[in-house]
């Protein structure tokens, strides 16, 4: 996967639009923190100072530390290791200095968590070793190579998603079957996890709301963990859960009702908010395509939910997955400061999305959340969708 990885990040460094003549990574000490390109481009850490260099012409050299350099050559990634005791200094400038790169795309953002992985403390050392050079004059945000890297999915990238797609709703069935009105949320999040922990496949996120429990009425956020809250007769309850599956993340929700004594259905007010969501997703996956902004697809869904006398959900419509269960730079998002540039990025083919609108009625919260990847003219569900609400007696 790494060289996958690598072969693609070439390409996109002489895309117009990303292009810049060297992409370098720096990492120190990954166990403790590490840029989250490593595990892309290398699929392991490091323990000193080290540079890899990926130049547009194809050409990929290491500078690290010496006694890193035998796991490294194992990986048989690079055209040439550089090994340093005591200074990379000479080895980095002989390089730059033989090839003399107009730009070096460094990893640093605003707005994008996974493109901001260089931490000020190297970035500090960096400029130290470019002093008296020009070349601390060329760098710039690596932010649109590392969004198309991790944005676009390979054939096996997919596979592994809906291989963790395929045992969340496997889970999600098993929850319909053994779920029942008297239950806490977190024994309803102790049943999930231990159905999990069979699988042998990690959670997608944080465990302590992984997954998320919600059951009748409340405003409480998204991400918070499960609570004694009680599953009663009446309410509407909600799951927000995923698993890793070769590194691969799945992310998704599902809606129940716990049926009243004596009801077959729920009732309409219910009904109408389950069909409000499901329509509000199934406007915004027909709007989906390469090209559009995920502004314009965030409003659809959002203009919708509003029009049926709803108020609009105070999130992203959707957000991308990959490696972690929010990947990628581009969103289906409003036009809100905390999302800067984000919502405006064009979208791409090969781009894993979920849509996830929410809203609230006196009976709980309802949301769902789909997982589906963009294709040449359009998108494909990778998820099952949910168009009924799940019943529990």
């Amino acid at each position: 996967m790494e060289k996958e990885k690598i072969k693609q990040a070439i390409g996109i460094l002489n895309e117009t639009d990303t292009a810049a003549d060297l992409w370098m990574v720096i990492d120190k000490e990954s166990e403790v923190l590490t840029d989250p390109i490593m595990d892309f481009i290398l699929g392991t850490g490091v323990t000193w100072l080290s540079f890899f260099l990926f130049f547009k012409t194809g050409e990929k050299y290491a500078i690290i530390g010496n006694l890193d350099v035998e796991k490294i050559k194992r990986l048989n990634l690079f055209d040439d290791i550089f090994p340093y005791k005591g200074s990379p200094k000479d080895d980095l400038l002989k390089l730059l200095n033989k090839h003399n790169p107009q730009t070096i795309a460094i990893n640093y953002s605003i707005d994008s968590p996974s493109a901001d992985g260089l931490t000020y403390g190297k970035y500090l050392k960096l400029l130290e070793l470019l002093d008296g050079t020009d070349f601390k004059n060329r760098l710039i945000s690596a932010e649109g190579i590392i969004a198309k890297l991790r944005g676009r999915k390979s054939a096996e990238e997919v596979r592994r998603i809906k291989q963790a797609i395929e045992v969340t709703l496997e889970i999600y069935d098993k929850v319909t079957a053994r779920v029942k009105p008297g239950m806490t949320e977190k024994e309803v999040a102790r049943f999930i996890t231990g159905e999990r922990i069979k699988t042998g496949y990690a959670p997608a996120w944080e465990e302590d709301h992984c997954p998320s429990v919600f059951t009748g009425p409340q405003e409480t956020g998204a991400h918070s963990g499960p609570t004694d809250n009680v599953l009663e007769r009446g309410h509407v309850f909600n799951l927000d859960f995923g698993v890793v599956y070769e590194k691969y993340c799945s992310d998704l929700q599902r809606t129940w009702y716990i049926l009243k004594e004596g009801e077959t259905e729920p009732p309409q007010e219910v009904i109408k908010g389950f069909n409000t969501i499901i329509k509000s997703i199934q406007l915004a996956f027909e709007a989906l395509k390469p090209g559009v902004k995920g502004y314009d697809i965030d409003k659809i869904a959002r203009d919708y939910i509003v029009s049926q006398g709803y108020e609009a959900f105070q999130h992203a419509l959707g957000h991308q997955v990959g490696r972690s269960a929010h990947d990628g730079a581009a969103l289906l998002a409003p036009d809100w400061e905390r999302y800067g540039k984000l919502p405006f990025i064009p979208l791409e083919e090969g781009q894993v999305f979920t849509i996830e609108p929410r809203l609230y009625i006196e009976q709980g919260v309802v949301t769902v959340e789909e997982m589906v990847v963009i294709t040449k003219d359009g998108a494909e569900w990778l998820s099952e969708p949910q168009r009924e609400i799940y019943l529990i007696k």
